[in-house]
């Protein structure tokens, strides 16, 4: 039987979205397919982890290129971006809580690349007067991970309705939480 890793990488995201702290034969279980041939695959669960990281990186980066932040008023970008990340936005919210991602000098570059991009499309706001300027393009690149990472598993919990993931991010971010006082 053949094992076509991505498969057996998707069906570990899935998994370990909904359980971070899964054992590694809880993911063959998940992946249908053996321990022995997950290791064949995996060395173990951080060898795992790293290649869910790079997927998740490219995933991301798809969104990004699908969501064509250059293009028109940035907060209808950052809309699209949203939507365009909310099908991997549980293991999104999975590696940016795996900290052995981020100590070390191991870290992916591709977390940077991600970063700058995002904080690009905030800083395009800034300059064209839609974003707040008293919050740095790098905390709300945090936000917006946090928020994305929220949603999901209020989302997979049932708390939140799918269908509410993208505005609900998008209106907290943009808008704040603050009431608006008219006078």
């Amino acid at each position: 039987m053949t094992v076509d890793r991505d498969q057996v990488l998707r069906a570990a995201a899935v998994l370990l979205t909904r359980k971070a702290t899964s054992t590694m034969d809880e993911v063959a279980r998940a992946a249908g397919i053996g321990r022995a041939t997950l290791h064949r695959h995996f060395a173990g669960r951080e060898a795992l982890v790293r290649a869910l990281e790079n997927l998740g990186i490219q995933e991301f980066e798809s969104a990004l290129d699908a969501a064509r932040l250059d293009e028109g008023p940035a907060g209808d970008a950052l809309r699209r971006l949203i939507g365009e990340v909310e099908p991997v936005a549980g293991l999104l919210a999975f590696l940016v809580t795996e900290n052995q991602l981020f100590e070390g000098e191991a870290i992916n570059d591709g977390w940077a690349r991600l970063d700058a991009r995002v904080a690009a499309l905030f800083r395009r706001g800034q300059e064209q007067g839609e974003f707040r300027i008293d919050l740095t393009p790098a905390w709300l690149t945090e936000a917006l991970y946090g928020l994305i990472g929220s949603c999901a598993w209020a989302v997979q919990d049932g708390r939140v309705a799918p269908k509410d993931f993208q505005y609900m991010i998008a209106e907290l971010l943009l808008g704040g939480a603050r009431r608006s006082v008219e006078q």
